[in-house]
């Protein structure tokens, strides 16, 4: 057996244990045996740990048949317990019948409205990757310096009654000021701290973001001060229906995302910037600026994070000059969920890690018996980056690989 083929091994074993979980609470639920079902979970989970010692012991011996290491036995066990805790958690929540099916769809559509926020800013991350290789951790405050000067304008428009009588025009020009403040601030950050270390080792960069972002952080907070903005609320409607916050905010990231594409895709400056990203040098041989290329992208990532901003801001309602760290964090493992570099990948790795960490608490630890599950959904995305990264290293779709002659 490949090496290849053998990395499936537990995941596969695992998922076998899963499928056993959901059809045995499947039939419990069909012929009425609920109570059965729920007893059985509790043995199981009265006894985990002979559980676990089996599971481990039978991926040994099945491991050790086939001819394999004794670590991957224990790899392989653990990938297994992952996967079956999930599938057990899983099973327990929904036998439990604790949700209606509103309260899912209800956690569902918080999710996307979480995700979408997320891979606005992931799509940040993933352009200057594409480009330069190289991880923008200043991005957050980008996403924060977009928001946090917004506010003053939406408290004006507040205060003068504009944002109550036109709030779909304020809103837009909220977006866009805050688009623009979080471009300025980008481009800047990519022409005084980025530019002069282009050709320095991967390190130095890295290092550079780290204390950029720290700058920036400390810097809104002289600015701004250190206390929380909360913004105004808005209460939209069209043609006398309302419509939610959450909504508009999926809306919103939708139609960014799919100027983004067109723009990548359809445009000759786009088209720049796939060829920047595929070979910078012969780009330039091919007469290409290519450090406008480079200002052009940050500049991009940066609006999208401004706009990001104000979204985050209209559905949370507040601001502060530490916003941006957790949703960055947020952020860069979205996109490396969906494979960094990959434009696509960060929409849909944003969006899928919004809906594990709104449904993930509630669908696979409060069935294991966690208490005040929710507050653990950032245990859910991080973990859920290091199962992605041990099973499929590249990501969802993979990272975008350069093939050179």
């Amino acid at each position: 057996m490949s090496h290849g083929a053998r990395r499936f091994i537990a995941p596969a074993l695992g998922l076998i244990v899963l499928a056993v979980l959901i059809v045995l609470g499947a039939i419990a639920v069909v012929f009425g045996r609920e109570t059965w079902f729920q007893s059985v979970l509790g043995l199981a989970r009265d006894y985990g740990l002979v559980c676990l010692a089996l599971v481990y012991a039978g991926s040994y011996v099945v491991l050790k048949w086939l001819g394999r290491d004794p670590l991957d036995g224990v790899l392989g066990g653990g990938g297994i317990t992952v996967v079956a805790l999930v599938g057990f958690g899983a099973t327990a929540s929904l036998a439990s019948a604790r949700y209606s099916s509103s309260d899912w769809l209800d956690f569902v559509y918080a999710g996307l409205t979480q995700g979408s926020i997320y891979a606005l800013i992931a799509l940040g991350y993933t352009l200057v990757y594409g480009i330069l290789r190289m991880i923008n951790f200043a991005h957050g405050e980008v996403f924060t310096g977009g928001a946090m000067t917004a506010y003053f304008l939406a408290d004006v428009l507040a205060a003068r009654g504009v944002l109550a009588r036109y709030p779909i025009p304020s809103i837009v020009l909220l977006v866009l000021f805050a688009a623009l403040v979080s471009m300025v601030i980008a481009v800047l950050l990519e022409r005084i701290a980025y530019r002069p270390l282009r050709n320095a080792p991967r390190l130095i960069p890295l290092i550079t973001a780290i204390g950029a972002s720290f700058f920036l952080q400390y810097t809104f907070r002289g600015l701004y001060g250190s206390g929380i903005k909360a913004y105004p609320n808005v209460d939209l409607a069209v043609f006398g229906i309302a419509i939610a916050n959450e909504a508009l905010v999926i809306l919103c990231a939708l139609l960014l995302m799919l100027t983004l594409v067109s723009f990548v895709q359809l445009t000759k400056s786009g088209m720049a910037m796939r060829a920047v990203a595929e070979d910078r040098e012969a780009a330039a041989l091919m007469g290409i600026d290519v450090d406008r290329v480079i200002v052009t992208t940050f500049a991009i990532g940066g609006a999208l994070a401004g706009a990001a901003g104000v979204l985050y801001a209209l559905v949370f309602r507040q601001t502060q000059f530490y916003m941006g760290f957790i949703p960055g964090l947020k952020a860069f493992t979205a996109a490396v969920l969906g494979g960094i570099g990959n434009i696509p990948g960060a929409m849909i790795g944003g969006l899928f890690l919004g809906i594990i960490e709104s449904v993930g608490p509630f669908l696979f630890l409060e069935g294991l018996g966690v208490p005040s599950p929710n507050q653990l959904k950032d245990a859910i995305a991080f973990s859920m980056l290091v199962l992605v990264l041990i099973f499929r290293p590249t990501g969802i779709l993979g990272e975008r690989v350069v093939k050179r002659a």
